[in-house]
């Protein structure tokens, strides 16, 4: 297995695409040379931002090693592989080793609903199938059902490919539990980015995020920061993009965060069904941000 500790600002970079709903390879490119040269640390792909249950099989795969072949060992690439079916996760993810991704992102069976039993044994099932670093994935508000403290912990001490989770419960309590119990080298990620800083200086490891896409720089000093312990570089720059943060979520991810990359000329106001454009006065007021920062 490959040797595993990426820390920082790991963004959920979004797939562009044309105005004939094709994906747009040249602006995806684009976006990854971007964060390369804006001090992201890390990298995901196909996943919830990138909007890949629109997404074929086929476009999954050429984008995993699109960005495989594009970052080219600089900075770690994650793919996102979970699915509500064991197999088909095991399959993905398969694919996705053999591409070559450094660690692959794996969520909560969605929509099953499985019991405790269920879903540790859907994890582990995945785990011993494969050798790539495994991330747990839990946000019960996109699945319906949440991977508990207890699972992630006793999971993370039986398979030693099971490297890290992001948590994106909105919960503070549960980083601080998760980092309280976890074994040494378990990794702990925000999937909240209003959250990160805060579960950083409680010892998390950084955030895989959606408001990196925007503002990459800046978000890469926040966790610096946060990491570090600059409480007072961490207070100047969270409280500059708060409200930025906020809008991120004005409604469902993508649809903001690909609304100001619009907005910035990085990509195409092109979404897949049944994911749409804003609504005026929620794409009003995320403009007015934009331009209050300078960021358009």
């Amino acid at each position: 297995m490959k040797k595993f500790d990426l820390k920082g600002s790991i963004v959920a970079i979004v797939t562009p695409f044309k105005d004939n709903g094709e994906i747009d390879v040249d602006a995806f490119d684009q976006l990854i040379d971007w964060h390369l040269e804006s001090g992201t640390n890390g990298l995901v792909v196909c996943g919830t931002t990138g909007e890949t249950p629109a997404l074929t099989g086929d476009e999954d795969a050429f984008l995993i090693e699109r960005a495989v072949k594009k970052v080219a060992g600089r900075i770690p690439v994650i793919a996102g592989t979970g699915s509500n079916s064991t197999q088909e996760c095991i399959k993905y993810t398969r694919k996705a080793e053999a591409i070559g991704v450094d660690a692959v992102l794996v969520v909560g069976p969605y929509y099953n609903k499985p019991t405790e039993k269920g879903m540790y044994m859907h994890f582990a099932t995945v785990a011993e199938a494969v050798d790539v670093p495994i991330i747990l994935y839990n946000v019960p508000g996109r699945t319906g059902s949440s991977i508990s403290v207890d699972n992630a912990i006793k999971l993370a001490n039986a398979f030693e490919n099971i490297v890290g989770i992001k948590e994106a419960s909105g919960d503070l309590s549960l980083f601080t539990e998760l980092i309280a119990r976890r074994p040494d080298n378990f990794l702990v990620y925000s999937g909240d980015d209003f959250l990160a800083a805060s579960a950083n200086v409680l010892g998390a490891d950084g955030c895989i995020s959606v408001i990196a896409n925007v503002v990459p720089q800046q978000f890469a000093q926040l966790m610096n920061a946060s990491l570090t312990g600059n409480v007072a570089e961490l207070n100047t720059v969270f409280y500059k993009y708060r409200r930025l943060m906020d809008l991120m979520f004005i409604e469902s991810n993508p649809i903001p965060v690909k609304t100001a990359l619009a907005e910035m000329g990085k990509v195409n106001e092109v979404f897949r069904a049944p994911m749409c454009s804003m609504e005026e006065n929620t794409k009003t007021a995320l403009i007015e941000e934009l331009k209050k920062l300078n960021i358009i």
